[in-house]
């Protein structure tokens, strides 16, 4: 079980909900539009959103977006402590620094004492491109190195007297990313925010993330996650609980089971099975429903579903728990079906 860190309103580890995270693309300065793209995110499902601090203006700016959302707000940090420091007196409720990039102890040190102060949390972020040489030269580009650069960090952050810490270590490499993260769960308590990071765009980047972090939630680790997607940040959220869902982390939601077809399919099955997915999208409880290409097997491969619908040559059976209890016509079987889903909603 990992330490309890506290980011807003939100409890990430010892656990808590897992927490979905993403991050704007906007310019932060520009707070209309990147509040507007907050609360789309926050509208979608999103727990924790960060946004890039680049100038003092972006920093500036925090006060007044945090006015206008509803979900705790991350500052990403690069290269100058000061934006850190003013991050967090504008209201970062996190800010996520690379502890290699940030320079002197000094400015590490100023940057914690501001977070004590107000209570903030920090993320230490390090990623395959930004290991530091020494580390390079002892370990290099592997999984170790990556976990040893965090460690690394940790110890100088205890040494100044903080551990409300969150790590991260993530590569474009899914074996790398998993192997570090299983080094850290070995090697200390602190909650892990896990993804693969710049996995790309299209299937092929939602098939890393996948991969990556359902390896990780299977394991009982990651305590905040994060889909990366050159795409629509919206995007990265719904995916994100796409994956929550297929380990078994989110169960309040309606899952649609169905046949991968056959020969033996009398109906239109990917039709019926999209419309019906469309149909359930909103419910927000444990629900199986069912659609089946058949009635050979359909009822009893799907016996654990609450309501079912399997075809057949101008009719199909409902079913309940593996037991048909209703024959209709093919010709209208799918309102039907949304009428008996109705009555379990």
């Amino acid at each position: 079980m990992t330490k309890v860190v506290r980011v807003g309103d939100v409890l990430i580890g010892g656990g808590n909900k897992i927490a979905v995270q993403s991050m704007t693309n906007t310019v932060t300065k520009n707070a209309d539009a990147t509040s507007a793209q907050i609360n789309a995110l926050t509208d979608v499902g999103c727990d924790i959103v960060r946004v890039a601090v680049a100038d003092a203006a972006d920093a500036e700016a925090l006060g007044d977006i945090k006015k206008r959302i509803k979900v705790p707000l991350v500052a990403d940090i690069h290269f100058d402590y000061r934006l850190a420091v003013a991050a967090v007196r504008n209201g970062a409720d996190k800010i996520r620094i690379n502890p290699g990039n940030i320079g002197s102890d000094e400015g590490l040190k100023k940057i914690i004492s501001a977070a004590k102060e107000r209570g903030v949390a920090i993320r230490i972020g390090v990623n395959g491109g930004s290991l530091g040489k020494d580390i390079l030269a002892r370990f290099g580009n592997t999984a170790a190195a990556l976990a040893e650069s965090a460690l690394e960090y940790v110890r100088r952050f205890e040494d100044m007297g903080f551990d409300n810490i969150v790590l991260s270590v993530k590569s474009s490499d899914v074996r790398k990313t998993v192997d570090a993260c299983r080094i850290l769960a070995k090697e200390c308590d602190y909650p892990q925010h896990i993804g693969v990071t710049e996995s790309g765009s299209g299937e092929s980047a939602r098939v890393k993330s996948a991969i990556g972090i359902g390896a990780l939630l299977l394991d009982g680790i990651g305590d905040t996650i994060r889909v990366s997607l050159t795409d629509n940040p919206v995007e990265e959220v719904l995916f994100a609980k796409e994956i929550l869902r297929a380990v078994g982390k989110d169960k309040n939601y309606c899952e649609v089971i169905s046949c991968p077809s056959c020969g033996r399919c009398g109906i239109n099955l990917i039709a019926v099975a999209q419309e019906i997915k469309e149909y359930v999208k909103d419910i927000k409880k444990p629900m199986k429903i069912a659609v089946m290409g058949c009635a050979v097997n359909g009822p009893g491969e799907a016996a654990d579903a609450d309501l079912g619908l399997a075809g057949g040559q101008g009719k199909a059976v409902f079913f309940k728990n593996g037991k048909v209890f209703r024959t209709v016509a093919a010709d209208g079987m799918t309102e039907e079906f949304k009428r008996e889903i109705d009555k379990i909603r």
